[in-house]
């Protein structure tokens, strides 16, 4: 091993969620954010009446196992299912709780899944199913997250949204004796779609315990393939769970993106999404702001705008000069004392 990977920052991660009733999240949200400011730990915490939903970075181990244990305590949860993995990118800039309605949009949130198991498979029942049985397969999630992985022989709905899963089912015909497996990223979306398939009338339906991240770990390489994509900054997963080296996000439109293009504006090289390099005002530049400015001045060239994250990974990397955004004639974005980036006034 290198001396520069093994002086590379590492980052500890999981993801995690459990339907359960909470009266009061306005509290439980204050709550984890001291918590996560204590133990440095960043991420996303989707709080509801109904639970909780998280993928979480600590920077340490010893953070990353104070986390967890935390989370345990405060919900009364020994048992709770982490599903963990590792990154030398961070996959988090910021912590952030939400409160919403439900803590995976599905579009049913009167539906709450019971407690125990309802028709889970394990990765082992799984991987045996798909080999020996003959079934219907569906891959729950977006068309983009099925488009750069899914399993061998799964159905794409091609949804935006899984608010339109019931539809999709309804014009499918499947019948009600065929088993049908369903499966998402991390098992949460599955805990509400069974519910939906078995209110259509499918008994013989079932889900993957821990989606395909808890499958891959224990299958690397056989039934699923391609990447997993994942909603934070490490775009997607590899069959090692590894942040992905082929795509990136596209600065356009935010989809997952792999196609590498040199910038005509500022000669940066950037990764756009394939239907944008397929747009003529976005095929050859690496931002939104120059893709305007070629618009403007086609020809000219210009320097490539710094973006908030940039200067905040400059900080971190102990660069002496920071440099600051010019938002308006008197605010600018600076870097604060906890390396983050914020809008302040000038005097």
């Amino acid at each position: 091993m290198s001396e520069e990977l093994q002086n590379t920052q590492k980052y500890y991660v999981t993801t995690f969620y459990k339907f359960l009733r909470l009266d009061d999240p306005e509290k439980v949200q204050k709550d984890l954010e001291n918590k996560a400011d204590e133990l440095n730990v960043k991420g996303l915490v989707i709080l509801g009446h109904e639970g909780f939903n998280s993928t979480c970075a600590a920077p340490s181990l010893e953070s990353f196992a104070l986390w967890k244990k935390f989370i345990c305590t405060y919900f009364d949860l020994p048992n709770l299912f982490f599903k963990d993995s590792e990154s030398i990118k961070a996959p988090f800039r910021r912590f952030k709780v939400k409160i919403r309605e439900e803590i995976v949009t599905t579009g049913i949130p009167e539906m709450m899944p019971p407690e125990g198991k309802n028709h889970h498979l394990s990765p082992e029942e799984w991987n045996r199913v798909l080999k020996e049985e003959d079934v219907v397969m569906i891959d729950t999630r977006n068309w983009y997250e099925y488009k750069i992985g899914t399993f061998k022989g799964a159905l794409n709905p091609n949804i935006e949204k899984f608010t339109d899963f019931p539809q999709y089912i309804e014009s499918q015909g499947i019948s009600k004796d065929k088993k049908m497996l369903i499966f998402c990223t991390g098992g949460i979306r599955c805990e509400k779609g069974i519910l939906e398939l078995q209110k259509q009338g499918y008994e013989n339906v079932y889900q993957l315990e821990g989606g395909i991240i808890n499958y891959i770990k224990e299958f690397p390489n056989e039934q699923f393939e391609g990447e997993c994509f994942v909603f934070d900054h490490r775009v997607a997963l590899d069959q090692n769970l590894q942040p992905s080296q082929k795509y990136g996000l596209c600065p356009h439109c935010g989809q997952p993106s792999e196609i590498k293009i040199e910038c005509k504006r500022c000669d940066s090289e950037e990764l756009i999404c394939v239907e944008c390099s397929e747009l003529e005002f976005k095929k050859d530049t690496c931002s939104k702001n120059c893709a305007h400015q070629y618009m403007l001045h086609p020809g000219k060239k210009g320097p490539k705008q710094i973006v908030p994250f940039e200067i905040e990974k400059l900080k971190n990397e102990g660069a002496v000069e920071i440099p600051t955004i010019r938002v308006s004639k008197t605010k600018v974005v600076t870097v604060n004392s906890k390396g983050e980036t914020e809008t302040v006034s000038l005097k």
